[in-house]
């Protein structure tokens, strides 16, 4: 092909005489309907990624909270030992002792 005819060709397209033709007249739904497809799958795909992303986040908040609650969790298991509780009423003056009989359940 010549450049002429490239150029001729092109000039078809963008000045708009490809639209007064029958065939783009006869497929005008089709191209449509196929113009609808590619802007709903586009949509769909972003709407995906945007989503997946989300998701992504709030699994990495649910991970940081688990390890939150597992260390408050560690925490207070070890202030609420015995050991430990007897500790800070001895440092503090609170005036309570220990029994040294054992505790009894009473059953109806």
């Amino acid at each position: 092909m010549k450049a002429k005819d490239i150029k001729k060709k092109i000039m078809y397209i963008l000045g708009g005489t490809v639209l007064t033709e029958d065939f783009f007249w006869k497929n005008a739904r089709f191209i449509a309907t196929v113009f609808i497809i590619i802007v709903l799958y586009i949509s769909n795909r972003y709407s995906c990624i945007e989503k997946m992303a989300k998701i992504e986040s709030l699994q990495y908040e649910l991970k940081d909270a688990k390890y939150e609650s597992l260390t408050i969790s560690s925490q207070l298991m070890g202030v609420s030992r015995e050991s430990k509780v007897e500790e800070l009423v001895l440092k503090n003056g609170v005036e309570i002792k220990l029994t040294k009989d054992p505790t009894y359940k009473i059953k109806e």
